[in-house]
């Protein structure tokens, strides 16, 4: 499998696009005045404690007091009947010490851990853990060992006087000695400085800021398997360049600088599939469909047959379609970033090797997603349930708002209904004043249903209150608004 990432850089916004084999992928997108915000760690103030939640809230610097919740301030790895009262650890104008975990999404503020950690290319160091990690990712167990001894040999050789424990990373596997110790040195220092910060810093201040997009992408994203990476800045691609030749010599040579006339997102129609990560429904090449609905509590994926009819029998085609759904779904949930439960509707299949096969064919499929994942299989109801860690805004809530006329129910009333509700509306008004005339403004559509399908109901109205009813046309309300001005 062969891919690429394409970075497209303007002094407003950051995106790149990660594609394999000519397909897009994964999308991320930064915008300068919503920065991604994970990983960075501030000195922040504790602004109110909530003892029946077990969490407090901390002012960062953001709009939003941000979330801690009791166990992320305990030490790591504290029996849950030893945790002690939020009430304990912390206190109103407290200063503490925090990182984020999770950005700002929707409503609701970022997450917060006192359990620090700096990131580089193969490692994550974690000052407050004794012990050494590998990523899970890793699965062989000889190469589990091979690292863990190691990161033990590289402390241990170079003599770093290390109080922490790090995490190996999963683009370590197969990498040497002499690469693990340049990144425990890097972190060390990296570490020191923070250190520094951390005992100058007021309240609330930004102690440590996580490196840019284009540099996270290279140094988080970049594999074996990502021939190119190409960039549409000239100033950025050096610094890339410097960037690669300090932590990554070997993927100097895969970054090259793009100045091709057409915009580099138009390069395998990245333009094209985000605009589609933005709709309800993907298209399945045997002429199936996904219906995908991501709601406050979840997001749940319905699989249908379509236009898809098989060659040879039912079973088969409702078989062949979940193969491709089963994906699809696996792309389109790092494409759009979906998190947190996400419920999945297959087609109802009665051979249980069918549905082994489509479950494995989904877990294959997620294996190469960057965000930690859990698959639990099959519900009594056939439905299959998984979660996907969400550290950031979906594609859609990067890019998209409630549209503001149904407040992102997706659905308006119908002019009937509107209608009815003018009539409610004006029987109240006419038992509360004393009006002589009554003028309804409403939209285009609702006028003209109560001047027509209405105007037998409207005369009743009429003649039941002894009142005279005008209607009034206001171009620039919606479909459900309307004001009723007693006269």
């Amino acid at each position: 499998m062969s891919g690429e990432v394409l970075i497209n850089l303007t002094p407003m916004e950051t995106r790149v696009a990660v594609v394999e084999n000519g397909v897009l992928q994964e999308a991320f997108i930064e915008r300068a005045r919503r920065r991604g915000i994970v990983g960075n760690i501030y000195q922040g103030k504790v602004v109110r404690v909530l003892p029946g939640m077990q969490a407090a809230f901390v002012d960062i610097g953001l709009d939003r007091a941000a979330f801690i919740h009791a166990h992320e301030v305990m030490p790591p790895g504290t029996p849950a009947d030893e945790q002690a009262s939020i009430a304990q650890l912390l206190h109103e104008g407290q200063a503490l010490v925090v990182q984020v975990t999770k950005d700002p999404i929707g409503s609701k503020g970022a997450r917060l851990t006192t359990h620090l950690s700096v990131p580089s290319r193969y490692l994550v160091y974690m000052p407050d853990s004794p012990h050494h990690g590998v990523s899970q990712r890793i699965e062989d167990e000889m190469e589990r060992e091979r690292l863990r001894g190691l990161v033990e040999a590289a402390g241990s050789e170079q003599q770093l006087e290390v109080t922490g424990g790090f995490i190996v990373r999963t683009a370590a596997e197969g990498v040497g000695v002499e690469e693990l110790a340049a990144d425990m040195h890097f972190l060390l220092r990296l570490w020191r400085r923070v250190s520094e910060r951390k005992v100058t810093a007021p309240a609330p201040s930004v102690v440590y800021d996580d490196l840019p997009l284009f540099m996270r992408t290279l140094r988080d994203v970049m594999r074996d398997d990502i021939e190119k990476v190409r960039i549409d800045s000239r100033e950025n691609y050096v610094k890339l360049i410097e960037f690669a030749q300090e932590f990554m010599p070997a993927a100097v040579e895969r970054i090259e600088h793009y100045a091709g006339e057409r915009p580099i997102f138009d390069l395998f129609s990245v333009e094209d599939e985000i605009q589609k990560a933005l709709g309800r429904k993907v298209q399945l090449k045997s002429g199936g469909y996904l219906v995908i609905d991501p709601t406050e509590a979840m997001t749940t994926i319905d699989v249908n047959t379509g236009g898809y009819v098989g060659h040879r029998n039912l079973e088969e085609t409702i078989f062949k379609t979940n193969l491709e759904a089963a994906t699809a779904i696996a792309r389109q949930l790092r494409l759009r970033n979906l998190g947190g439960i996400i419920i999945i509707d297959f087609i109802d299949m009665d051979d249980p090797e069918h549905q082994r096969q489509v479950l494995r064919m989904l877990e294959k499929s997620l294996e190469r997603d960057h965000a930690k994942t859990k698959c639990t299989g099959v519900t009594e109801l056939g439905l299959v349930q998984l979660t996907r860690k969400r550290t950031r805004e979906s594609l859609e809530q990067t890019l998209c708002e409630p549209c503001p006329t149904c407040a992102g129910r997706g659905t308006l009333k119908t002019p009937e209904s509107v209608c009815y509700e003018i009539f409610r509306e004006i029987l109240r008004e006419d038992r509360a004043y004393s009006a002589e005339t009554y003028a309804v403004l409403a939209s285009q559509a609702v006028v003209d249903r109560l001047l027509d399908e209405e105007s037998a109901a409207v005369a009743d109205l009429e003649e039941f209150i002894g009142k005279p009813i005008r209607f009034q046309v206001e171009t620039h309300y919606s479909q459900e608004q309307y004001d009723i001005v007693l006269m």
